[in-house]
């Protein structure tokens, strides 16, 4: 409690602001006028120089932010989630032990939006904490922005790159040269209200997404997160799924998307339609430790307390607060897949529900998509994710190597055939003659999100 308290005070003096001097704020570029979303009002932005905080107390900062969020997760889920208590120097020696235990170079980004200023916190491994506060992008500006910029890409809309740009610009660029400096490849992103559903792999620089630079996963905290390196090369997977329900749209690529995963390229289990059950995946736990549970099926995740929220199996819903029934940690799950979720993305309970997914069901890591993609889409990029997997020891790597797949045009759609790494696949003949040919837009690889240990 004492901890919270002081983690909680620490935040509110970073609220109201530390000793920094407006004048230093200088322009660089041209106004960038970015569509506002209908009920918002039209604003300019000018990009600005980010502030360093020189905060002695930028550590205890750090963990102050740490304990508010595990309060926020706790009351959204209403559980008592254990956690650690690493402080920030204690984050950076962990991430130095597994840069030597796996080879990448991996750091840890806050981004903790504030009435008057963006904070971001980033710690490298071995290094000290290194905060900057960007005025421009106080949480009213990033609301509109991000809400614009998701609108476009999750519509297929073809006018996205400004918001991405200024995006980039505002939780990126400042710490850019930084992960250069170190040499950072993977990233792992811990985020604040209103950011915890963005498509962070479609941000854009001027020249590259952000997928093109680091493998990308998001948790909902450091301490709340089982961050460790184990190998999946001999995983086994139950793969699950169904066609068609009773009262929701059928998903026709459903059984081809299982036939992808296993018995080729993984060794497993598959199960399709009446025969996918919470009774049968249990029973199924029970008779063998699966490492990777994929379930083809529909995912909600909107407003309100976490039993609006649900994943969809053939006989009943599960909601999320029943989630953590299913003993997902009994055995430990490293990967848990959900390839059709639906999220209100900008609603605060539907993006803690979708960004708490592997703290409540219990996983190391779960893949799931932050709008649904079209049934051609998500088979193209499960079934090039589970070859990737299959040769890449890193989950984070095997999706940013998926993703850079589509976008380069290496995984497309031609005369009623999906092509991919693996070879051809013949798509069902519902989608044989799917106009979704170039599959390189973001909304088709931007959705999908790691939530949870990058490894």
């Amino acid at each position: 409690m004492l901890k919270k308290i002081i983690g909680q005070l620490l935040l509110f003096l970073l609220a109201i602001g530390l000793s920094f001097t407006i004048n230093s704020f200088v322009s660089h570029s041209p106004t960038i006028a970015i569509a506002p979303s209908a009920a918002a009002k039209p604003i300019a932005y000018n990009e600005q120089k980010a502030i360093d905080i020189n905060s002695e107390n930028l550590s205890n900062l750090i963990y102050g932010v740490e304990g508010k969020w595990e309060d926020q997760y706790e009351e959204y889920f209403q559980e008592d989630f254990a956690s650690l208590s690493l402080k920030p120097r204690q984050i950076s020696q962990k991430l130095l032990e597994i840069s030597e235990e796996t080879g990448k170079k991996t750091a840890v980004l806050w981004l903790l939006p504030q009435p008057e200023a963006l904070n971001l916190f980033l710690i490298t491994p071995g290094k000290e904490p290194i905060g900057k506060q960007i005025r421009e992008a106080n949480e009213r500006s990033l609301t509109i922005v991000t809400q614009e910029f998701v609108e476009k890409v999750s519509n297929l809309a073809n006018n996205y790159l400004p918001s991405a740009r200024l995006l980039y610009k505002w939780l990126i660029a400042p710490i850019e040269s930084d992960l250069q400096a170190e040499k950072i490849d993977t990233l792992i992103t811990c985020l604040g209200v209103g950011l915890r559903t963005l498509p962070l792999a479609a941000l854009h620089d001027g020249e590259h997404f952000l997928v093109e630079k680091y493998s990308l996963t998001r948790i909902p905290g450091f301490n709340l997160s089982p961050i460790s390196y184990t190998k999946l090369n001999n995983a086994k997977v139950l793969a699950m799924g169904a066609t068609d329900f009773k009262n929701q749209a059928s998903l026709p690529a459903v059984e081809v998307e299982l036939s992808a995963i296993s018995p080729n390229p993984w060794q497993g289990v598959t199960i399709l339609n009446q025969e996918f059950t919470v009774a049968n995946l249990q029973a199924q736990r029970q008779r063998e430790s699966f490492e990777i549970v994929h379930l083809a099926t529909h995912a909600d995740f909107v407003p309100g307390i976490p039993r609006n929220s649900y994943i969809q199996f053939f006989d009943r819903k599960v909601t999320l607060d029943r989630l953590n029934r299913l003993k997902l940690n009994e055995p430990p799950v490293e990967l848990l897949v959900l390839s059709a979720c639906q999220t209100a993305v900008g609603d605060r309970d539907a993006e803690m529900g979708f960004a708490g997914l592997a703290l409540q069901s219990g996983v190391k890591s779960v893949l799931a998509s932050l709008w649904y993609v079209s049934d051609a889409g998500t088979l193209a990029l499960m079934s090039e994710f589970y070859q990737q997997l299959k040769t890449i020891p890193f989950k984070a790597d095997a999706l940013r190597q998926t993703q850079l797949a589509l976008l380069q045009g290496r995984v497309y759609l031609q005369q009623g055939e999906l092509i991919n790494s693996r070879g051809e696949i013949a798509l069902p003949s519902v989608l044989a003659n799917s106009k979704e040919n170039n599959l390189s837009h973001p909304f088709y690889w931007a959705s999908f999100t790691l939530i949870g240990s990058p490894w």
